[in-house]
């Protein structure tokens, strides 16, 4: 809950110039519900796309407040971020409403960015791949596999956001090669090696390249460090040679 409409449509002039014709990344941009629509304006023909920061399930309906998945295709979003750990923990998110969410954002033609994660507790129980687990196979429930191509996994380790804390690398890769385990189990390994895993949590412009180093870490799911446009252009523009 960051930038009014008009700071949204300074920060996203000002990254084009930052970035100029960087191809090399898929850059997803994700402003709040009402910058929408005129950041949507500013990002044509830049190859920047655009994420909303959640959905509801249905179409249309006495949902007051809610907003659906027609109404971010619509608007022109191609991705939307589901099942947020501030979600979970603030608005009652359960792994049953990420499912339905990721259900209706696939129905819609949208992209799920489908956030997974333990807390500092469940990590220091040893409960971490079990919590893992429990969360991706929910979110996953019925979905078929022709429309798990279009998913993207974020593991973000809940005592890592925001906290100035992050999980090292090898931290990051092994619940991420996990992950990738388990969508072959629930799909198949070829599916797996599709699918995108970003990490997420307090990622900053000097850790990205050691966490892009990683193989199965595709990319990253970037919070405080979006918010100014030189940390997030840093972020974008990653050291691939490391990789």
């Amino acid at each position: 809950m960051h930038k009014t409409v008009e700071e949204s449509i300074d920060f996203v002039t000002r990254l084009q110039k930052q970035l100029g014709g960087w191809k090399r990344t898929e850059v997803v941009l994700a402003p709040s519900f009402v910058a929408l629509s005129p950041v949507a304006e500013r990002l044509k023909g830049s190859g920047i796309v655009l994420a909303a920061q959640d959905v509801f399930w249905e179409e249309q309906g006495a949902y007051t407040g809610e907003v659906s998945p027609l109404m971010l295709r619509d608007v022109g979003c191609q991705y939307v971020i589901i099942g947020h750990s501030e979600r979970r923990a603030y608005f009652g998110e359960t792994d049953d409403t990420v499912n339905k969410k990721v259900k209706a954002a696939l129905s819609h033609h949208l992209n799920p960015i489908i956030c997974v994660g333990e807390s500092l507790q469940e990590r220091e129980r040893g409960d971490t791949f079990k919590v893992v687990e429990e969360q991706v196979r929910a979110a996953l429930k019925a979905v078929e596999a022709k429309a798990a191509r279009h998913i993207v996994i974020a593991y973000e380790p809940i005592w890592a956001i925001g906290t100035g804390k992050t999980a090292s690398a090898g931290q990051a890769q092994e619940v991420q090669a996990f992950i990738r385990r388990l969508l072959a189990d629930i799909f198949n390994a070829a599916l797996a090696k599709e699918i995108r895993i970003q990490y997420g949590g307090s990622v900053k412009p000097d850790n990205i390249d050691e966490l892009m180093a990683q193989p199965d870490i595709d990319g990253a799911l970037v919070g405080g460090a979006s918010l100014e446009v030189g940390s997030f252009a840093r972020i974008v523009m990653f050291e691939r040679s490391r990789r």
